[in-house]
């Protein structure tokens, strides 16, 4: 009875062993090492949106060559270029959470952020911080030259694409339009057409005139030029200034002799600037880091772009609307520039 008891706890304890053999276990956690035999810590993969404008315009090929300096330099990042209808859209996307960077015009920025002009009567967009101010947007009048149009009051009764639904593009034509005692309706058709838009309607004599805020010279109305003659419209100083002393971001600019087809002279003309804005919760290394690398890697942007050679540290601040946000001011407080 002893023996035949002794033989079945043996089965038992060989059972048992053979159930624990077989559980599956916990892997042990492999730690990486570098080629030191030092432990290497994990990157935490990042997603970051580009937000820029149509791909006619300077956003689209500047926050290009930003992802591309992200991807190579910031480890972990993984960035793309978003083609957008430019500033108003883009500071939604902000808003929203939709984007992590997006380029806008500074004075839609500071109209987001009061709730006034495009925004009047919504909510203030107060989430949103500054992280750079980039270069000088030209307000662009470019009008076929058969149309016969020499100055902004002969834009009355003539097809005039006036930029994209949403874009500052479309809140300069207004209010350069309004300076000059015109309204939309005083135009033979007001179209809300984007920078290619606008441009193969003008090829296409489907309009007489075309407003593009962007920087100089832009792509879209380079492409015109070669098979269209036009005419850049200029706007008197006096109309700048008086529109200066209602919205503080429009300047005056010169539109040099050469830069398209055919405009040899120099033309004067109104302008805002470019910026970055990110959201306001946006990881505060992660944009350190961000606006470290654009402006240490221009080089990159430059090559891109002839734009890449007016964003320069020494001005990244000048015109800045909103707050800047902590990421970006810890490397401006490093470097020296307030």
């Amino acid at each position: 009875m002893l023996k035949r008891t002794l033989s079945i706890l043996m089965v038992v304890f060989l059972l048992a062993a053979l159930v624990i053999g077989c559980s599956p276990q916990k892997a042990p956690e492999v730690e990486e090492e570098n080629g030191n035999g030092e432990e290497e810590a994990q990157v935490e993969k990042v997603f970051i949106s580009i937000a820029t404008g149509g791909t006619g315009g300077a956003y689209y090929p500047l926050g290009g060559a930003m992802a591309k300096i992200f991807n190579e330099n910031i480890p972990g990042v993984t960035a793309n270029a978003q083609s957008t209808g430019a500033s108003v859209e883009n500071i939604g996307l902000v808003e929203q959470a939709e984007t992590e960077i997006a380029f806008v015009q500074n004075d839609v920025t500071y109209y987001a952020y009061t709730g006034t002009e495009t925004f009047e009567g919504k909510d203030k967009i107060t989430n949103i911080r500054g992280m750079a101010m980039l270069y000088p947007e030209v307000i662009q009048i470019i009008a076929t030259k058969e149309s016969g149009i020499k100055s902004v009051s002969d834009l009355k009764g003539k097809k005039v694409a006036v930029g994209a639904p949403g874009s500052g593009t479309e809140v300069n034509a207004r209010q350069i339009l309004e300076e000059h005692g015109i309204v939309y309706a005083d135009l033979g058709k007001a179209d809300y057409l984007s920078f290619n838009e606008a441009a193969d309607q003008l090829k296409d004599k489907q309009v007489d005139a075309a407003f593009v805020t962007a920087a100089l010279p832009t792509a879209a109305v380079t492409e015109v030029t070669q098979t269209a003659d036009i005419v850049i419209v200029p706007v008197e100083s006096e109309k700048i200034a008086s529109l200066a002393a209602k919205y503080p971001f429009y300047t005056e600019v010169v539109i040099e002799g050469g830069n398209y087809k055919g405009n040899d002279d120099d033309v004067v003309a109104a302008a805002v600037m470019a910026m970055l804005v990110v959201p306001e919760d946006l990881d505060e290394d992660l944009v350190y880091n961000l606006t470290k690398s654009i402006f240490e890697q221009r080089q990159v942007i430059v090559d891109t772009h002839a734009r890449g050679n007016d964003i320069q540290l020494e001005t990244a601040l000048d015109g800045m609307p909103i707050e800047l946000h902590p990421g970006a001011k810890k490397y401006y407080d490093e470097k020296g520039i307030s």
